[in-house]
């Protein structure tokens, strides 16, 4: 019996087509694999914030740039430290649904730091100082809050509480001015502390490893318990 021609062939499946948008970057990124949540998208650099939960293979950055020839893709370690170090502090920050406001003048790493939690917690970032918005970023960074905590105990006063200015979240206070310099190669951030404090901060620097991190986890834990009591 023969074949009824007629029904003797394929229909071929549509192919998907992505343009360069944001969200079609984001959804091939998605349909390969990769956990989104994970990275931070700008129009010309893809930044991997976490490796391992990203997911993002050597095999899947090829069939990425495969597609997008033009979009580079940083697997850099150092922004992998400052993404961690970010998140420990915006985990008890932010919440879902925030509306987030990024001044003019805000260390251009901030809006790298935040995108993903666009998806994560499904935050808006906004430019425009005339939009409604429930907290802004502040620019304080790691060396600016430990120079503020040693200069507030060299005054004679004490440590000043709450660190914090509800109005505001704190991106880059877990972060060094040296790493987000190293990180873009160039003086993004200025060491600016012609005093005592900075004098001392600056030995410091050459005795004595990890200091910044452990002054500011003592004051953390120091504003926790006073808050307990």
């Amino acid at each position: 019996m023969e074949d009824n021609f007629l029904f003797d062939f394929h229909i071929p499946e549509e192919e998907e087509t992505f343009t360069n948008s944001k969200k079609d970057v984001l959804r091939f990124l998605s349909d390969i694999g990769v956990d989104t949540r994970f990275i931070s998208y700008t129009p010309s650099k893809i930044y991997i914030n976490n490796l391992r939960f990203s997911k993002f293979s050597r095999r899947r950055q090829n069939t990425f740039e495969e597609k997008y020839p033009d979009i580079e893709v940083i697997r850099s370690s150092l922004f992998q430290e400052m993404a961690t170090n970010a998140s420990r502090e915006l985990s008890d920050t932010l919440k879902p649904q925030m509306k987030v406001y990024i001044p003019p003048n805000a260390n251009p790493l901030i809006e790298i730091i935040l995108e993903p939690y666009t998806r994560k917690y499904g935050l808006t970032l906004i430019n425009d100082g005339n939009s409604d918005y429930d907290v802004k970023t502040s620019n304080k960074t790691l060396d600016m809050e430990v120079h503020s905590i040693i200069s507030e105990i060299f005054s004679g006063d004490g440590i000043r509480f709450p660190r914090k200015d509800e109005e505001y979240i704190y991106p880059l206070i877990k972060i060094s001015n040296k790493q987000i310099n190293d990180f873009f190669k160039d003086r993004i951030v200025e060491d600016t502390f012609d005093d005592a404090s900075g004098e001392f901060l600056d030995f410091l620097d050459e005795t004595v490893i990890q200091y910044k991190f452990n002054i500011l986890k003592s004051v953390e834990y120091l504003e926790k318990n006073k808050n307990a009591d």
